[in-house]
């Protein structure tokens, strides 16, 4: 086992991501038998400070969160947790415990995201995440995923053969349309098959870096 650096209460803290979507679910933290735990059972345990305790995540709930892989910062005194979570990483059912937005009054996070042209499909890379997990009733993200892979697929198909007629009838504004409703419907089918948005862009990047493939 690594030398994790625990603190003078014997503990760590420990965040938890979601391997998928990249989105931060939680912080709590582990005691040295917390971390063999997690580490022997492939779910997540952590060590309660208020109830001083052991707890094993979504042992009553049922919302586990499945490890695939545990990292440590270069002073060994943090531990960053990535898992496939089986449900709403929050108490209050949210599906993650930073449900909440500051409103800063400053323009720095504007600042930020005005920068990236393509920060929308991160946020609705976690959008989608969280309908997976929550399935919030009328919502058409858990409607088609309680529907399963065959409908998404079924939904992507549909969304290429619209964008296909779009681009043949030189129409721009209904393509521009379709092509929002097909990415949306990839995304969705990324999230449903569990490959991160990451991957797709990692091979984009490799492919830009072999002239061959371009």
């Amino acid at each position: 086992m690594i030398e994790v650096k625990y603190d003078a209460q014997g503990l760590v803290p420990a965040i938890v991501q979601d391997a998928v979507s990249k989105d931060v679910l939680m912080l709590a933290y582990m005691n040295e038998e917390s971390l063999k735990l997690t580490i022997e059972s492939g779910e997540t345990w952590f060590w309660s400070r208020s109830r001083e305790e052991l707890w094993h995540k979504g042992a009553t709930s049922g919302n586990v969160q499945k490890v695939r892989d545990i990292r440590y910062d270069c002073d060994s005194d943090t531990l960053l947790i990535f898992v496939d979570p089986q449900g709403p990483a929050c108490h209050t059912g949210q599906y993650t415990c930073f449900y909440r937005k500051m409103e800063p009054e400053d323009a720095l996070s504007t600042q930020s995201t005005t920068r990236d042209r393509f920060s929308i499909l991160s946020s609705l890379e976690s959008v989608i995440a969280s309908r997976d997990l929550e399935r919030p009733e009328g919502s058409y993200t858990t409607y088609l995923f309680e529907k399963g892979v065959d409908k998404i697929l079924k939904k992507v198909g549909e969304e290429s053969a619209e964008v296909i007629i779009a681009a043949k009838n030189s129409d721009n504004e209904e393509l521009r349309y379709e092509a929002s409703d097909l990415i949306f419907h990839l995304m969705v089918l990324l999230r449903d098959r569990k490959l991160p948005l990451d991957d797709v862009m990692r091979e984009l990047q490799n492919r830009h870096l072999n002239p061959k493939k371009v």
